[in-house]
């Protein structure tokens, strides 16, 4: 995957945050010129956070729309769609961080079970869990914003697709590695 310039990620976080004033206020948003990698299939998750805490995050972990459509799509929805919270209200707007992690394709993890835990990098790879019919997903920032090393991060993504937590030791669960490019309004 070819990595957005500095200026394309600037513009994915303006455009991610016009539409939720869009989308939550009614404020009118005006398109500007796209860059090609606009137009390009790419997976992408817009995360919101109020006072630190999250507030919402939907996306697209596999490329199935032209990125700024998945932008839109994927803000819209965290800010109203997301059902482990409330839809945003427009007077929180301001108090509302955005995040958008541009994808890469995930790929199987190609490698026995118990060597799972050493075929992934913290900080690197988000993953996703996929297993009795369940599915989870975390992002590449969430082991690193929770300080968790490989084995708790891969127990944490098998609890969030509703598994035991071990299951990441299992033949019949897969597990899939990804990486993000990560555009945050957050201040370092």
């Amino acid at each position: 995957m070819e990595l957005l310039t500095a200026d394309e990620g600037r513009l994915a976080l303006s455009y991610a945050r016009s539409v939720l004033h869009e989308h939550i206020a009614g404020t009118p948003y005006t398109q500007p010129e796209w860059p090609a990698v606009f137009s390009e299939y790419r997976g992408v998750f817009v995360t919101l956070t109020k006072n630190g805490d999250l507030r919402g995050c939907i996306g697209f972990p596999y490329p199935v729309l032209p990125l700024k459509e998945a932008i839109h799509n994927a803000a819209c929805s965290a800010s109203t769609g997301d059902p482990r919270f409330p839809p945003v209200k427009p007077q929180e707007l301001q108090q509302i961080s955005v995040e958008v992690t541009i994808l890469t394709d995930p790929q199987l993890l190609n490698v026995p079970p118990q060597s799972r835990e050493n075929a992934i990098e913290v900080g690197k790879h988000g993953l996703i869990v996929k297993g009795y019919g369940r599915s989870g997903l975390l992002l590449p920032q969430v082991p690193i914003e929770w300080g968790w090393n490989r084995k708790e991060f891969l127990d944490h993504t098998c609890n969030k697709a509703g598994l035991p937590a071990k299951s990441w030791l299992e033949s019949a669960v897969q597990v899939f590695t990804f990486e993000g490019q990560i555009f945050s309004e957050k201040s370092d």
